[in-house]
């Protein structure tokens, strides 16, 4: 986890300094770090905050590319390549830092092609995989709670089942009437249909989670992942109408004194946890992404006719334990973790003492995380260069443009599509799910 919030905070920091880059004050320092040599008055101001945020989003992205590439086919810590992605911190960001200095020798013209196109690309990638991974924690929460109920008949874990489902529709609803009473005047057409068309298909979606057909092919699908699904959903309608530009005396929140400031830095912050939590969800999620899983026991005597046996002698009293651990976890008489418990009361390959916990498999695809920090960074920098005020002498918004506004609203249309997809594909492909 610490590792996994290391990479998390150094994308923070390379976030920041992109947003700088967009301020008056932050081109004035690099002209002065350049020695004045650089004029950035010149050709425009957009050009250079443009292409100075993307050289930055560019440099971190080639740094977790390599790594993705370094770290390709690590299983375990005995790999001595997995020592890469979990220490030598203080290389790692000399490199990062180099990489960001060597940028600045590209020409501009790769870099508005690769905004423009190859990025955009990526960032698209990203809140759509934000979106998947979104629908899965949402199946994944109710049908833990469900799991809890059945096994232990517990009343806590029923209560919080159906508080949380209860606390869910009801934020949905407050939001939904709040955006009615300020973001939906006379003349907000945009506004109007984008909150309608969410509340009318929050409705439908929640009552195809309860209808006849869907909870004979799927028991456990219900009102809990459809109340998840509503709130993150009708949020996302919420953020887009509130950081959309007010050219249309539609957003009153721009036109509030002492909003602006303070809106700008919580969407900075909500922009870092939502990047935050879907690198981390799908680091540790690599079965559905297409990865491995985190820790691939083999079995014994998986072939045909083999016997599950110990038939030759060990060669130290390690392997002895360890080939009647193998056997107990085979038998179901402890859990598969028993062997990550072995191995880390032993010492590590390299001699030192200390618990690893991935000596029997790691907790997640390393080049897969990477590859998903890499989007992270194309997302970030399409989100700061779109629509740029560069006559603003303030600070900068972060995605109050009507291009971030779609996006938003349109990923909540995907999200609603992907959840119900979830739960008709076992009614229209039922020999594809084992409910």
């Amino acid at each position: 986890m610490a590792t996994r919030i290391a990479y998390a905070f150094l994308l923070l920091i390379n976030s920041i300094i992109s947003w700088l880059m967009l301020t008056p004050w932050a081109l004035k320092k690099l002209e002065h770090l350049t020695l004045d040599y650089v004029n950035i008055s010149c050709q425009g101001k957009q050009c250079y905050g443009y292409v100075a945020v993307q050289r930055v989003n560019f440099a971190l992205g080639l740094f977790h590319f390599l790594l993705s590439i370094l770290l390709l086919g690590v299983k375990s810590s005995r790999d001595g390549r997995a020592s890469l992605q979990n220490g030598y911190w203080g290389p790692k960001v000399i490199v990062w830092l180099a990489f960001v200095v060597l940028t600045f020798f590209i020409p501009e013209t790769f870099f508005q092609v690769w905004g423009q196109y190859l990025a955009l690309i990526g960032a698209m990638l990203f809140v759509l995989l934000g979106l998947i991974l979104l629908v899965d924690l949402a199946h994944t929460w109710a049908e833990y709670c469900l799991e809890k109920i059945e096994n232990n008949d517990s009343r806590g874990w029923r209560v919080l089942l159906i508080g949380s489902t209860l606390g869910m529709f009801t934020a949905s609803f407050a939001m939904t009437i709040i955006m009615y009473i300020f973001f939906a005047q006379s003349g907000c057409a945009m506004n109007q249909a984008a909150i309608t068309i969410n509340l009318i298909v929050l409705l439908i979606t929640s009552t195809i989670s309860v209808h006849p057909t869907v909870q004979e092919y799927n028991p456990k699908a219900g009102l809990a992942q459809a109340a998840m699904v509503a709130v993150y959903c009708t949020y996302l309608t919420m953020s887009a109408v509130s950081m959309e530009p007010d050219d249309q005396q539609c957003n009153p929140l721009v036109r509030a004194n002492g909003t602006r400031t303070t809106s700008v830095i919580l969407g900075a912050i909500v922009t870092m946890l939502t990047i935050a939590y879907t690198t981390t969800r799908a680091a540790t999620q690599g079965i559905a992404l297409g990865g491995n899983s985190s820790h691939a026991y083999s079995k014994i005597g998986d072939e045909e006719g083999e016997h599950t046996l110990v038939d030759q002698q060990p060669t130290s009293r390690r392997e002895m334990r360890a080939e009647a651990l193998r056997a107990a976890v085979e038998a179901g008489s402890l859990p598969a973790n028993a062997l990550d418990d072995d191995d880390s009361d032993d010492e590590s390959d390299d001699g030192r003492k200390g618990k690893d916990d991935e000596r029997g498999g790691t907790q997640y695809n390393y080049s897969l995380f990477h590859v998903i920090f890499l989007l992270a960074t194309m997302w970030v920098a399409t989100l700061l260069t779109q629509k740029i005020d560069f006559e603003s002498t303030g600070v900068a918004a972060v995605g109050r443009t009507y291009w971030a506004s779609w996006v938003k609203i349109v990923s909540a249309w995907v999200c609603y599509t992907i959840y119900s997809w979830s739960l008709l594909a076992p009614v229209m492909l039922p020999g594809r799910f084992g409910y």
